[in-house]
Protein backbone atom coordinates (compact mmCIF):
# COMPACT_ATOMS: atom_id res chain seq x y z
CA UNK A 1 0.00 0.00 0.00
CA UNK A 2 1.57 3.61 -0.98
CA UNK A 3 2.21 5.72 2.23
CA UNK A 4 -0.53 8.40 2.32
CA UNK A 5 1.70 11.73 1.82
CA UNK A 6 0.89 14.22 4.10
CA UNK A 7 0.63 17.86 2.66
CA UNK A 8 1.42 20.94 4.74
CA UNK A 9 -1.86 23.07 6.03
CA UNK A 10 -0.19 26.32 4.57
CA UNK A 11 -3.07 28.81 6.23
CA UNK A 12 -2.82 26.56 9.60
CA UNK A 13 0.84 27.65 9.60
CA UNK A 14 -0.21 31.59 8.90
CA UNK A 15 -2.74 31.82 11.60
CA UNK A 16 0.09 30.38 14.31
CA UNK A 17 2.39 32.93 12.71
CA UNK A 18 -0.02 35.44 13.25
CA UNK A 19 -1.26 34.81 16.89
CA UNK A 20 2.54 34.31 17.83
CA UNK A 21 3.76 37.72 16.13
CA UNK A 22 0.78 39.66 18.11
CA UNK A 23 2.45 38.82 21.17
CA UNK A 24 5.94 38.73 20.73
CA UNK A 25 6.71 40.35 23.82
CA UNK A 26 5.22 37.27 26.10
CA UNK A 27 5.95 34.67 23.43
CA UNK A 28 10.04 35.71 23.85
CA UNK A 29 9.54 35.71 28.53
CA UNK A 30 7.88 32.17 27.50
CA UNK A 31 10.75 30.84 25.60
CA UNK A 32 13.01 32.09 27.27
CA UNK A 33 11.64 30.16 30.55
CA UNK A 34 11.21 26.95 28.56
CA UNK A 35 15.39 27.09 27.73
CA UNK A 36 16.53 28.15 30.94
CA UNK A 37 13.99 25.36 32.81
CA UNK A 38 15.37 22.90 30.04
CA UNK A 39 18.83 23.52 30.46
CA UNK A 40 19.39 24.38 34.07
CA UNK A 41 21.41 21.73 35.29
CA UNK A 42 24.06 23.04 32.60
CA UNK A 43 27.38 23.96 34.14
CA UNK A 44 27.52 26.59 32.73
CA UNK A 45 24.30 28.19 33.57
CA UNK A 46 24.77 26.70 36.95
CA UNK A 47 27.71 28.64 37.54
CA UNK A 48 26.11 32.28 36.80
CA UNK A 49 24.27 32.17 39.81
CA UNK A 50 20.83 31.90 38.30
CA UNK A 51 19.44 29.77 40.91
CA UNK A 52 16.30 28.99 39.33
CA UNK A 53 14.97 32.41 38.22
CA UNK A 54 14.18 32.56 34.11
CA UNK A 55 12.78 35.91 34.03
CA UNK A 56 14.98 38.37 31.21
CA UNK A 57 15.83 40.95 34.05
CA UNK A 58 17.51 38.19 36.02
CA UNK A 59 19.06 36.27 32.99
CA UNK A 60 20.46 39.51 31.65
CA UNK A 61 21.62 40.51 35.02
CA UNK A 62 23.53 36.74 35.68
CA UNK A 63 24.53 36.15 32.26
CA UNK A 64 27.36 37.85 30.38
CA UNK A 65 26.87 38.80 26.42
CA UNK A 66 29.52 36.31 24.88
CA UNK A 67 31.68 35.95 21.52
CA UNK A 68 32.09 32.14 20.00
CA UNK A 69 35.47 32.29 21.48
CA UNK A 70 34.15 32.74 25.00
CA UNK A 71 32.21 29.43 24.47
CA UNK A 72 34.76 27.53 22.71
CA UNK A 73 36.60 25.60 25.82
CA UNK A 74 33.02 24.15 26.84
CA UNK A 75 32.14 23.44 23.20
CA UNK A 76 35.40 21.71 23.23
CA UNK A 77 34.84 19.74 26.07
CA UNK A 78 31.41 18.43 24.25
CA UNK A 79 33.26 17.85 21.54
CA UNK A 80 36.02 15.60 22.87
CA UNK A 81 32.79 13.60 24.71
CA UNK A 82 32.45 15.36 28.34
CA UNK A 83 29.73 13.04 30.07
CA UNK A 84 28.33 15.48 32.59
CA UNK A 85 25.81 18.87 31.12
CA UNK A 86 28.36 21.61 30.09
CA UNK A 87 25.89 23.96 28.20
CA UNK A 88 22.62 21.81 27.50
CA UNK A 89 20.76 19.58 30.24
CA UNK A 90 20.33 16.78 27.65
CA UNK A 91 23.37 15.32 26.06
CA UNK A 92 24.21 17.01 22.48
CA UNK A 93 25.30 14.31 20.15
CA UNK A 94 26.13 16.24 17.06
CA UNK A 95 28.31 19.07 16.47
CA UNK A 96 27.60 21.54 13.00
CA UNK A 97 30.47 23.22 11.52
CA UNK A 98 30.44 26.66 10.16
CA UNK A 99 31.41 27.04 6.77
CA UNK A 100 34.82 28.73 7.55
CA UNK A 101 34.80 31.25 5.22
CA UNK A 102 34.71 33.97 7.36
CA UNK A 103 37.39 33.45 10.05
CA UNK A 104 39.50 31.30 7.40
CA UNK A 105 38.68 27.60 9.96
CA UNK A 106 35.45 26.30 10.87
CA UNK A 107 33.94 26.41 14.07
CA UNK A 108 32.38 23.69 16.25
CA UNK A 109 28.82 25.04 17.22
CA UNK A 110 26.31 22.76 19.00
CA UNK A 111 23.45 20.77 17.10
CA UNK A 112 20.09 19.09 18.83
CA UNK A 113 16.82 17.65 17.94
CA UNK A 114 15.48 21.40 19.38
CA UNK A 115 17.82 23.03 16.98
CA UNK A 116 16.25 20.85 14.09
CA UNK A 117 12.32 21.73 15.01
CA UNK A 118 12.76 25.74 14.93
CA UNK A 119 14.90 24.86 10.88
CA UNK A 120 11.73 22.84 10.22
CA UNK A 121 9.74 25.69 11.52
CA UNK A 122 11.05 28.34 9.67
CA UNK A 123 10.71 26.38 6.46
CA UNK A 124 7.36 25.60 6.99
CA UNK A 125 6.43 29.63 7.92
CA UNK A 126 8.21 30.73 4.84
CA UNK A 127 6.97 27.64 2.70
CA UNK A 128 3.27 28.32 3.98
CA UNK A 129 3.48 32.29 2.88
CA UNK A 130 5.55 31.22 -0.62
CA UNK A 131 2.73 28.90 -1.48
CA UNK A 132 0.32 31.12 -0.80
CA UNK A 133 1.75 33.27 -3.62
CA UNK A 134 3.46 30.67 -6.09
CA UNK A 135 1.84 27.61 -5.47
CA UNK A 136 3.56 24.16 -6.15
CA UNK A 137 1.76 21.47 -6.68
CA UNK A 138 2.90 17.78 -6.52
CA UNK A 139 5.84 18.25 -8.56
CA UNK A 140 9.51 18.28 -8.47
CA UNK A 141 12.43 20.57 -7.04
CA UNK A 142 15.52 20.87 -8.68
CA UNK A 143 17.19 21.09 -5.63
CA UNK A 144 21.45 21.51 -5.68
CA UNK A 145 21.92 20.27 -2.30
CA UNK A 146 25.06 18.61 -1.25
CA UNK A 147 26.26 16.73 1.92
CA UNK A 148 29.72 16.33 2.76
CA UNK A 149 30.52 13.84 5.36
CA UNK A 150 29.74 13.22 8.76
CA UNK A 151 32.95 11.96 10.94
CA UNK A 152 33.34 11.67 14.30
CA UNK A 153 34.74 13.98 17.02
CA UNK A 154 36.87 12.33 19.71
CA UNK A 155 34.33 12.20 22.11
CA UNK A 156 32.13 10.04 19.49
CA UNK A 157 29.93 12.94 18.48
CA UNK A 158 28.84 13.36 14.67
CA UNK A 159 30.25 16.57 13.13
CA UNK A 160 29.49 17.62 9.95
CA UNK A 161 28.44 21.20 8.36
CA UNK A 162 24.99 22.62 9.38
CA UNK A 163 23.65 21.61 6.08
CA UNK A 164 24.61 18.42 6.21
CA UNK A 165 23.21 17.58 9.76
CA UNK A 166 19.60 18.68 7.97
CA UNK A 167 19.96 17.16 5.24
CA UNK A 168 20.75 13.86 6.82
CA UNK A 169 17.80 14.24 9.71
CA UNK A 170 14.78 12.30 9.14
CA UNK A 171 12.38 14.97 9.48
CA UNK A 172 14.37 16.77 6.59
CA UNK A 173 12.77 14.37 4.04
CA UNK A 174 9.47 14.06 5.51
CA UNK A 175 9.02 17.96 5.71
CA UNK A 176 10.39 18.57 1.99
CA UNK A 177 7.48 15.89 0.88
CA UNK A 178 4.72 17.52 2.96
CA UNK A 179 5.95 21.08 1.57
CA UNK A 180 5.60 19.33 -2.01
CA UNK A 181 9.50 20.50 -3.09
CA UNK A 182 10.94 16.93 -2.73
CA UNK A 183 14.51 16.61 -4.80
CA UNK A 184 14.16 15.35 -8.23
CA UNK A 185 17.78 13.19 -7.25
CA UNK A 186 18.25 10.42 -5.27
CA UNK A 187 20.12 10.55 -2.09
CA UNK A 188 22.61 8.53 -3.78
CA UNK A 189 23.27 12.17 -5.49
CA UNK A 190 22.91 14.75 -2.34
CA UNK A 191 24.85 12.11 -0.43
CA UNK A 192 27.40 11.92 -2.86
CA UNK A 193 31.37 11.98 -2.24
CA UNK A 194 32.32 14.04 -5.06
CA UNK A 195 29.92 17.50 -4.94
CA UNK A 196 31.15 17.87 -9.47
CA UNK A 197 29.97 14.30 -9.72
CA UNK A 198 26.58 15.13 -7.82
CA UNK A 199 26.29 18.22 -9.45
CA UNK A 200 26.50 16.70 -13.09
CA UNK A 201 23.51 13.96 -11.81
CA UNK A 202 21.69 16.98 -10.41
CA UNK A 203 21.62 18.90 -13.65
CA UNK A 204 20.90 15.45 -15.74
CA UNK A 205 18.26 14.80 -13.28
CA UNK A 206 16.55 17.91 -13.49
CA UNK A 207 16.31 17.36 -17.75
CA UNK A 208 14.94 14.08 -17.37
CA UNK A 209 12.03 15.74 -15.13
CA UNK A 210 12.06 18.98 -16.63
CA UNK A 211 8.33 18.90 -17.08
CA UNK A 212 8.01 18.54 -13.24
CA UNK A 213 10.12 20.52 -12.16
CA UNK A 214 8.50 23.37 -9.71
CA UNK A 215 11.21 25.73 -8.34
CA UNK A 216 14.98 25.52 -8.80
CA UNK A 217 16.72 25.62 -5.38
CA UNK A 218 19.72 25.51 -3.27
CA UNK A 219 20.97 27.18 0.33
CA UNK A 220 22.79 30.13 -1.50
CA UNK A 221 22.76 31.59 -4.60
CA UNK A 222 25.99 31.05 -5.51
CA UNK A 223 25.49 27.57 -6.09
CA UNK A 224 22.53 28.22 -8.71
CA UNK A 225 24.68 30.49 -10.80
CA UNK A 226 27.74 27.82 -10.32
CA UNK A 227 25.43 24.77 -11.41
CA UNK A 228 24.24 27.09 -14.28
CA UNK A 229 28.15 27.85 -15.12
CA UNK A 230 28.43 24.01 -14.75
CA UNK A 231 25.42 23.29 -17.48
CA UNK A 232 27.25 25.91 -20.20
CA UNK A 233 30.30 23.65 -20.18
CA UNK A 234 28.74 20.12 -20.04
CA UNK A 235 25.05 20.50 -21.47
CA UNK A 236 26.31 18.37 -25.09
CA UNK A 237 27.62 15.65 -22.74
CA UNK A 238 24.49 15.61 -20.78
CA UNK A 239 22.33 15.14 -23.67
CA UNK A 240 24.57 12.07 -24.85
CA UNK A 241 23.94 10.47 -21.93
CA UNK A 242 19.80 11.24 -22.06
CA UNK A 243 20.13 9.93 -26.34
CA UNK A 244 21.89 6.30 -25.14
CA UNK A 245 20.44 6.16 -21.83
CA UNK A 246 23.90 5.88 -20.79
CA UNK A 247 26.02 7.24 -17.57
CA UNK A 248 29.02 9.51 -18.70
CA UNK A 249 32.70 7.73 -17.59
CA UNK A 250 32.94 11.24 -15.58
CA UNK A 251 30.65 9.56 -13.07
CA UNK A 252 33.13 7.12 -11.31
CA UNK A 253 31.21 6.10 -7.37
CA UNK A 254 29.24 3.05 -8.16
CA UNK A 255 26.60 4.36 -5.50
CA UNK A 256 25.70 7.06 -7.94
CA UNK A 257 26.48 5.01 -10.86
CA UNK A 258 24.10 2.69 -9.92
CA UNK A 259 21.06 5.36 -8.40
CA UNK A 260 21.43 7.27 -11.87
CA UNK A 261 21.23 4.14 -14.18
CA UNK A 262 17.81 3.42 -12.51
CA UNK A 263 16.48 6.68 -14.05
CA UNK A 264 18.38 6.85 -17.36
CA UNK A 265 16.48 5.28 -20.53
CA UNK A 266 17.19 6.14 -23.74
CA UNK A 267 14.89 9.05 -25.13
CA UNK A 268 16.46 10.76 -28.27
CA UNK A 269 13.32 12.77 -28.84
CA UNK A 270 14.37 14.88 -25.13
CA UNK A 271 17.64 15.15 -26.24
CA UNK A 272 17.13 16.86 -29.04
CA UNK A 273 14.48 19.21 -27.66
CA UNK A 274 17.08 19.89 -25.43
CA UNK A 275 19.66 20.52 -27.52
CA UNK A 276 17.50 22.82 -29.95
CA UNK A 277 16.25 24.91 -26.76
CA UNK A 278 19.87 25.67 -25.12
CA UNK A 279 20.80 26.05 -29.02
CA UNK A 280 18.18 28.50 -29.91
CA UNK A 281 19.16 30.58 -26.42
CA UNK A 282 21.00 34.50 -26.96
CA UNK A 283 23.72 34.05 -24.72
CA UNK A 284 22.00 31.80 -22.50
CA UNK A 285 19.32 34.39 -21.13
CA UNK A 286 16.09 33.00 -19.88
CA UNK A 287 18.01 29.41 -19.60
CA UNK A 288 16.26 28.46 -16.84
CA UNK A 289 12.16 28.04 -17.93
CA UNK A 290 13.54 27.65 -21.62
CA UNK A 291 14.58 24.11 -19.57
CA UNK A 292 12.08 23.85 -17.00
CA UNK A 293 8.74 25.29 -18.34
CA UNK A 294 6.57 24.90 -15.22
CA UNK A 295 9.03 26.19 -12.78
CA UNK A 296 7.35 28.59 -10.55
CA UNK A 297 10.67 30.57 -8.43
CA UNK A 298 13.89 29.86 -8.02
CA UNK A 299 14.72 30.22 -4.32
CA UNK A 300 17.55 30.31 -2.03
CA UNK A 301 19.75 32.98 0.25
CA UNK A 302 20.04 35.97 -2.22
CA UNK A 303 20.66 38.92 0.78
CA UNK A 304 24.02 40.22 1.94
CA UNK A 305 27.60 38.65 0.30
CA UNK A 306 24.87 37.04 -2.48
CA UNK A 307 23.68 40.40 -3.95
CA UNK A 308 26.61 39.72 -6.37
CA UNK A 309 25.16 37.15 -8.02
CA UNK A 310 21.62 38.24 -8.55
CA UNK A 311 22.76 39.98 -12.02
CA UNK A 312 24.05 36.61 -13.69
CA UNK A 313 20.95 34.83 -11.86
CA UNK A 314 18.52 37.21 -13.17
CA UNK A 315 20.14 37.12 -16.98
CA UNK A 316 19.27 32.53 -16.23
CA UNK A 317 16.11 33.22 -14.57
CA UNK A 318 14.53 35.62 -17.45
CA UNK A 319 11.03 36.12 -16.23
CA UNK A 320 10.99 33.87 -13.33
CA UNK A 321 10.58 35.62 -9.69
CA UNK A 322 13.35 35.27 -7.58
CA UNK A 323 12.57 34.59 -3.92
CA UNK A 324 15.13 34.85 -1.29
CA UNK A 325 15.10 31.87 1.68
CA UNK A 326 15.38 32.74 5.34
CA UNK A 327 17.62 34.34 7.87
CA UNK A 328 19.85 32.17 9.64
CA UNK A 329 23.33 30.56 10.34
CA UNK A 330 25.30 27.64 11.51
CA UNK A 331 24.34 28.96 15.02
CA UNK A 332 20.34 28.57 14.69
CA UNK A 333 17.69 30.57 12.50
CA UNK A 334 16.80 34.00 13.35
CA UNK A 335 13.38 35.08 10.68
CA UNK A 336 11.48 33.97 7.74
CA UNK A 337 11.05 35.42 4.39
CA UNK A 338 7.17 36.47 4.64
CA UNK A 339 7.04 38.99 1.34
CA UNK A 340 7.92 36.65 -1.09
CA UNK A 341 6.72 39.47 -3.54
CA UNK A 342 9.44 42.21 -2.67
CA UNK A 343 12.33 42.10 -4.83
CA UNK A 344 14.77 40.74 -3.84
CA UNK A 345 17.42 43.43 -2.88
CA UNK A 346 14.25 44.54 -0.37
CA UNK A 347 14.05 41.13 1.24
CA UNK A 348 13.47 41.48 5.24
CA UNK A 349 13.17 38.64 7.51
CA UNK A 350 10.12 38.55 10.66
CA UNK A 351 11.59 37.13 13.50
CA UNK A 352 10.08 33.84 14.62
CA UNK A 353 9.66 34.89 18.71
CA UNK A 354 9.44 31.22 19.78
CA UNK A 355 12.59 29.76 18.03
CA UNK A 356 14.88 31.18 20.75
CA UNK A 357 15.22 34.85 22.47
CA UNK A 358 16.77 37.45 20.48
CA UNK A 359 18.64 40.68 22.02
CA UNK A 360 19.98 43.67 19.89
CA UNK A 361 23.49 45.88 20.77
CA UNK A 362 22.02 48.93 19.16
CA UNK A 363 25.31 50.15 16.45
CA UNK A 364 24.58 54.24 15.87
CA UNK A 365 25.45 55.64 19.13
CA UNK A 366 29.20 54.06 19.13
CA UNK A 367 30.45 53.63 15.63
CA UNK A 368 34.16 55.04 16.69
CA UNK A 369 34.68 53.21 19.49
CA UNK A 370 33.75 50.14 17.96
CA UNK A 371 36.15 50.63 15.16
CA UNK A 372 39.26 51.33 17.43
CA UNK A 373 39.34 49.21 19.47
CA UNK A 374 39.70 45.25 18.86
CA UNK A 375 39.90 43.98 21.95
CA UNK A 376 35.90 42.27 22.87
CA UNK A 377 36.09 43.19 26.64
CA UNK A 378 36.65 46.69 25.84
CA UNK A 379 33.94 47.14 22.84
CA UNK A 380 31.62 45.81 25.57
CA UNK A 381 31.54 48.23 28.15
CA UNK A 382 31.56 51.27 25.79
CA UNK A 383 28.35 49.93 23.71
CA UNK A 384 24.70 50.74 24.89
CA UNK A 385 23.19 47.69 26.20
CA UNK A 386 20.85 45.29 24.37
CA UNK A 387 17.47 45.37 23.85
CA UNK A 388 14.76 43.28 23.51
CA UNK A 389 12.90 42.11 20.66
CA UNK A 390 10.19 44.38 20.97
CA UNK A 391 12.22 47.29 21.76
CA UNK A 392 13.89 48.35 18.47
CA UNK A 393 13.14 51.35 16.53
CA UNK A 394 12.51 51.16 12.83
CA UNK A 395 15.63 52.71 10.64
CA UNK A 396 17.84 51.66 13.22
CA UNK A 397 20.90 49.59 12.72
CA UNK A 398 21.66 46.51 15.17
CA UNK A 399 23.85 43.60 16.36
CA UNK A 400 21.85 39.98 16.67
CA UNK A 401 22.34 38.62 19.97
CA UNK A 402 21.32 35.03 20.07
CA UNK A 403 19.97 32.70 22.87
CA UNK A 404 19.18 29.32 21.58
CA UNK A 405 17.59 25.74 22.70
CA UNK A 406 21.32 24.04 21.72
CA UNK A 407 23.25 25.95 24.50
CA UNK A 408 24.25 29.45 23.23
CA UNK A 409 23.57 32.40 25.99
CA UNK A 410 23.41 35.95 25.14
CA UNK A 411 25.74 34.42 22.09
CA UNK A 412 27.11 37.63 20.07
CA UNK A 413 26.17 36.48 16.17
CA UNK A 414 28.50 39.12 14.55
CA UNK A 415 25.88 40.03 12.48
CA UNK A 416 24.59 43.63 11.70
CA UNK A 417 21.13 43.80 10.64
CA UNK A 418 18.54 46.96 9.73
CA UNK A 419 15.06 47.07 10.77
CA UNK A 420 12.76 48.06 8.54
CA UNK A 421 9.14 47.67 10.09
CA UNK A 422 7.00 45.33 12.29
CA UNK A 423 4.55 42.30 11.42
CA UNK A 424 2.12 42.52 13.99
CA UNK A 425 4.89 42.92 17.57
CA UNK A 426 7.70 41.75 16.23
CA UNK A 427 10.73 43.12 13.69
CA UNK A 428 11.16 42.97 10.13
CA UNK A 429 14.60 42.67 9.19
CA UNK A 430 17.30 43.67 6.31
CA UNK A 431 20.45 42.01 6.67
CA UNK A 432 23.38 44.41 5.80
CA UNK A 433 26.66 42.64 6.77
CA UNK A 434 29.11 40.92 8.90
CA UNK A 435 30.52 43.28 11.66
CA UNK A 436 34.04 41.84 11.82
CA UNK A 437 34.21 41.76 8.12
CA UNK A 438 35.72 45.18 7.71
CA UNK A 439 38.76 47.11 5.59
CA UNK A 440 40.44 49.12 7.82
CA UNK A 441 43.78 50.72 7.47
CA UNK A 442 43.31 53.82 10.03
CA UNK A 443 40.59 55.90 10.60
CA UNK A 444 38.92 54.43 7.89
CA UNK A 445 36.10 51.99 8.27
CA UNK A 446 34.53 50.05 5.19
CA UNK A 447 31.94 46.91 5.25
CA UNK A 448 31.52 44.21 3.04
CA UNK A 449 28.58 46.11 1.97
CA UNK A 450 30.24 49.14 1.05
CA UNK A 451 32.77 46.76 -1.22
CA UNK A 452 30.14 44.98 -2.59
CA UNK A 453 28.93 48.79 -3.79
CA UNK A 454 32.34 49.68 -4.72
CA UNK A 455 32.87 46.42 -7.24
CA UNK A 456 29.02 46.89 -8.53
CA UNK A 457 29.88 50.60 -9.55
CA UNK A 458 33.20 49.17 -11.32
CA UNK A 459 31.93 46.66 -12.76
CA UNK A 460 29.44 48.56 -15.11
CA UNK A 461 32.45 49.53 -16.77
CA UNK A 462 33.37 46.12 -18.01
CA UNK A 463 29.58 45.39 -18.74
CA UNK A 464 29.68 48.05 -21.67
CA UNK A 465 32.54 45.43 -23.19
CA UNK A 466 30.23 42.49 -22.69
CA UNK A 467 32.00 41.40 -19.79
CA UNK A 468 31.60 40.69 -15.96
CA UNK A 469 32.93 39.62 -12.86
CA UNK A 470 32.87 36.36 -11.87
CA UNK A 471 33.66 36.85 -7.95
CA UNK A 472 35.87 38.98 -6.05
CA UNK A 473 37.34 39.37 -2.09
CA UNK A 474 39.39 41.83 -1.09
CA UNK A 475 42.51 42.08 1.80
CA UNK A 476 44.11 44.91 4.00
CA UNK A 477 47.94 45.29 2.69
CA UNK A 478 49.46 46.54 5.61
CA UNK A 479 53.36 45.41 4.41
CA UNK A 480 53.66 48.50 2.40
CA UNK A 481 53.81 51.87 4.00
CA UNK A 482 51.17 53.27 3.89
CA UNK A 483 48.60 50.36 4.17
CA UNK A 484 46.55 49.63 1.21
CA UNK A 485 43.04 47.77 0.07
CA UNK A 486 43.82 45.04 -2.08
CA UNK A 487 41.17 43.75 -4.67
CA UNK A 488 40.41 40.52 -6.47
CA UNK A 489 38.14 40.14 -9.41
CA UNK A 490 38.05 37.07 -11.59
CA UNK A 491 36.62 38.29 -15.05
CA UNK A 492 34.40 36.26 -17.44
CA UNK A 493 36.88 36.91 -20.39
CA UNK A 494 39.55 39.83 -21.77
CA UNK A 495 39.29 43.64 -20.52
CA UNK A 496 41.26 46.06 -22.21
CA UNK A 497 44.29 47.60 -19.66
CA UNK A 498 42.63 50.88 -20.47
CA UNK A 499 39.19 50.11 -18.70
CA UNK A 500 40.60 48.20 -16.01
CA UNK A 501 43.02 50.92 -14.94
CA UNK A 502 39.94 53.12 -15.04
CA UNK A 503 37.66 50.17 -12.96
CA UNK A 504 40.77 50.82 -10.30
CA UNK A 505 40.10 54.36 -9.90
CA UNK A 506 36.57 53.80 -9.83
CA UNK A 507 36.95 51.21 -7.11
CA UNK A 508 39.03 53.73 -5.33
CA UNK A 509 36.58 56.30 -5.76
CA UNK A 510 33.82 54.12 -4.76
CA UNK A 511 34.52 54.09 -1.06
CA UNK A 512 32.89 56.95 -0.33
CA UNK A 513 33.92 56.73 4.07
CA UNK A 514 34.87 60.06 5.40
CA UNK A 515 37.88 58.58 7.21
CA UNK A 516 38.73 56.40 3.96
CA UNK A 517 38.56 59.78 1.17
CA UNK A 518 40.37 61.81 3.70
CA UNK A 519 43.20 59.87 4.62
CA UNK A 520 43.48 59.25 0.67
CA UNK A 521 43.71 62.22 0.18
CA UNK A 522 46.94 62.73 2.92
CA UNK A 523 48.27 59.73 1.64
CA UNK A 524 47.79 57.81 5.04
CA UNK A 525 46.31 54.97 3.01
CA UNK A 526 48.20 53.99 -0.46
CA UNK A 527 46.55 53.97 -3.45
CA UNK A 528 44.04 50.86 -4.36
CA UNK A 529 44.89 47.84 -5.95
CA UNK A 530 43.08 45.63 -8.37
CA UNK A 531 44.36 42.03 -8.66
CA UNK A 532 42.62 40.53 -12.08
CA UNK A 533 43.25 37.03 -11.51
CA UNK A 534 43.59 34.02 -13.74
CA UNK A 535 40.15 32.05 -14.85
CA UNK A 536 39.40 29.53 -12.51
CA UNK A 537 40.77 30.95 -8.82
CA UNK A 538 37.83 31.12 -6.85
CA UNK A 539 37.12 27.38 -7.63
CA UNK A 540 40.50 26.71 -6.63
CA UNK A 541 39.38 28.75 -3.53
CA UNK A 542 36.30 26.57 -3.36
CA UNK A 543 38.21 23.09 -4.06
CA UNK A 544 40.47 24.94 -0.61
CA UNK A 545 37.55 24.78 1.32
CA UNK A 546 35.77 21.54 0.17
CA UNK A 547 39.23 20.06 1.29
CA UNK A 548 38.32 21.08 4.66
CA UNK A 549 35.08 19.56 4.89
CA UNK A 550 32.79 22.58 4.12
CA UNK A 551 29.90 21.61 2.11
CA UNK A 552 28.98 23.36 -1.08
CA UNK A 553 25.65 23.95 0.13
CA UNK A 554 27.35 25.92 2.71
CA UNK A 555 30.07 27.73 1.16
CA UNK A 556 30.26 31.63 0.82
CA UNK A 557 33.22 33.21 -0.77
CA UNK A 558 35.71 35.13 1.66
CA UNK A 559 34.98 39.09 0.82
CA UNK A 560 37.57 40.27 3.08
CA UNK A 561 40.41 37.83 3.44
CA UNK A 562 42.73 38.42 6.52
CA UNK A 563 46.17 37.31 7.59
CA UNK A 564 44.84 34.77 9.95
CA UNK A 565 43.52 33.62 6.32
CA UNK A 566 46.82 32.74 4.64
CA UNK A 567 46.09 29.71 2.67
CA UNK A 568 43.21 31.51 0.50
CA UNK A 569 45.33 34.69 0.67
CA UNK A 570 48.13 32.45 -0.82
CA UNK A 571 46.07 31.34 -3.35
CA UNK A 572 44.83 34.14 -4.08
CA UNK A 573 47.99 35.75 -4.69
CA UNK A 574 49.55 32.86 -6.35
CA UNK A 575 47.09 33.62 -9.74
CA UNK A 576 47.08 37.33 -10.05
CA UNK A 577 47.08 37.64 -13.90
CA UNK A 578 47.31 41.62 -13.72
CA UNK A 579 47.84 44.25 -11.19
CA UNK A 580 46.98 47.78 -11.58
CA UNK A 581 47.12 50.97 -8.99
CA UNK A 582 44.43 53.85 -8.51
CA UNK A 583 45.59 57.48 -9.92
CA UNK A 584 42.35 58.27 -9.07
CA UNK A 585 43.69 60.38 -6.05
Amino acid sequence: MLEKMEILHVEKVIEEFETMTKDAENVQRETLKKILEENGSAEYLQNLGLNGRTDPQSFKACVPVVTHQDLEPYIQRIVDGASSPVLTGKPITTISLSSGTTQGRPKFVPFNDELMETTLQIFRTSYAFRNREFPVKNGKALQFIYSSKQSRTKGGLFAGTATTNVFRNSQFKKAMKAMQSQCCSPDEVIFGPDFRQSLYCHLLCGLIFREEIQLVSSTFAHSIVHAFRTLEQVWEELCVDIREGILTSRITFPSVRSAMAKLLKPNPELADLIHRKISGLSNWYGLIPELFPNVKYIYGIMTGSMEHYLKKLRHYAGDVPLISADYGSSEGWIGANINPNVPTESTTYAVLPNIGYFEFIPLKENVEEQVHDRGDANILSMEPKPVSLTEVKIGEEYEVIVTSFAGLYRYRLGDVVKVMGFHNSTPELKFICRRNLMLTVNIDKNTEKDLQQAVEEAAKLIAEEKQEVIDFSSHVDMWTDPGHYVIFWEISGEVSDEVLKECCNCLDRSFVDAGYVSSRKVNAIGPLELRVLRRGTFQKVLDHYLGLGAAVSQFKTPRCVGPTNYKVLQILCDNVAKTYFSTAF
